[in-house]
Formats: structure tokens, C-alpha cells, sequence
């Protein structure tokens, strides 16, 4: 499949497996997908995450992922949830932190990454390669560039959905900006 892929969009991918390094995780994800996305300059994805205004907003979009990633990666959505069964999130997370430190329910990344292996695609980030493909094809593009990772992580529900979501990257003002109005909506 990666043959298929621009210089860009594997430069994505590589970017990926870099953060997922730095954090320790075994698997790359969605966030690292996106992580490597806000890092890229002069193409199509950067064009566009700059022309939605996200270009200022990179810190905001980070902490975002963070904050996630220190509720145990819960959604909004996730947490509205549990909040609906009477569990407060933010509470056990408080006392969590109050025992173990800041940071306990994201995991150690000592803990979580066994020596000199390198980390594979996780289910969120093979889902977003897949989507990517689809996207593709949907706007009848020969191959799959770093903007079809982009749109494909507008429509993935959970954590980066919503933080891009929350700083206006949908996946229909992606849309609009790199094809225009009126063009199939793929996801």
C-alpha cells in the first residue's frame, strides 16, 4: 500500500514512528499520525490545517492530546458516558494522580515498550491508513497524500477526531478547502 503513497504522506508516517518512539508506546496511533501531520510544512495537509487557522493552534491542538492521554486516552464523549453511569472521570483520574503523580493513567512509557523492538501500526492508526486509501479513490486521486491522512482523521471518532473537531478541522472544511465545494463526501 505505501507504494501508493507520496513523499509526503510517507514522511507522515515516518514522522509517526518517531513520536511513538519519544512517547515509548508500542504501537503507533492516531495521535502520532496527527503529531506528525502539525509538524509538516509546505504541503497539501499543512496548506490546509493553516488555512483553517490551525497554524497558530499547533500548541493547543498538542495539549489537547495530552490532556486525553492523561484521562487514559477518554474521549469527551467517552467521559459524558461514564459521567451518565455516575463515574467521574476527572475525579478518579485526581486521585490516581494524587497517589502515583501527574501523568499515572497515560502509563510509564518504561513500562510499556520492550527493548529493541520497534512499534507496530495500532488499530487506530491502520484504520486511518485504510480510510486514507478510500479518501483517495473517492476524490478519484492516483495516490494517497499526507491531505487524505488528514481527512481521514477528521471522520475518526474518538480522541483526535474531536480535538480536531474543536478546533474547526472537519473533515467537510478539509474538504472544502483542498477540492473546493460539491465534491463527494468520502469517510
Amino acid at each position: 500500500m505505501f507504494e501508493r503513497f507520496t513523499k509526503d504522506a510517507r514522511e507522515v508516517v515516518k514522522g509517526a514512528f518517531v513520536h511513538c518512539e519519544r512517547s515509548g508506546e508500542e504501537t503507533v496511533g492516531a495521535e502520532h499520525l496527527l503529531l506528525a501531520l502539525l509538524d509538516r510544512d509546505g504541503s497539501r495537509a499543512s496548506f490546509a490545517l493553516a488555512a483553517l487557522g490551525l497554524g497558530e493552534r499547533k500548541a493547543s491542538v498538542r495539549q489537547a492530546l495530552d490532556e486525553a492521554r492523561r484521562r487514559g486516552g477518554l474521549s469527551r464523549a467517552d467521559s459524558d458516558a461514564l459521567a451518565g453511569l455516575g463515574i467521574d472521570v476527572s475525579e478518579i483520574v485526581a486521585r490516581v494522580e494524587e497517589v502515583h503523580g501527574v501523568g499515572a493513567m497515560s502509563g510509564d512509557p518504561e513500562d510499556r515498550r520492550r527493548p529493541g523492538r520497534r512499534p507496530g501500526f495500532g488499530r487506530g492508526a491502520r484504520t486511518v491508513l485504510e480510510r486514507s486509501l478510500r479518501v483517495a479513490v473517492g476524490h478519484r486521486d492516483r495516490h494517497i497524500g499526507d491531505e487524505h491522512l488528514l481527512l481521514a482523521l477528521t471522520v475518526l471518532p474518538g480522541v483526535v477526531g474531536e480535538v480536531l473537531a474543536d478546533h474547526g478541522v472537519t473533515h467537510a472544511s478539509v474538504t472544502r478547502v483542498l477540492y473546493g465545494a460539491g465534491e463527494a463526501q468520502v469517510g
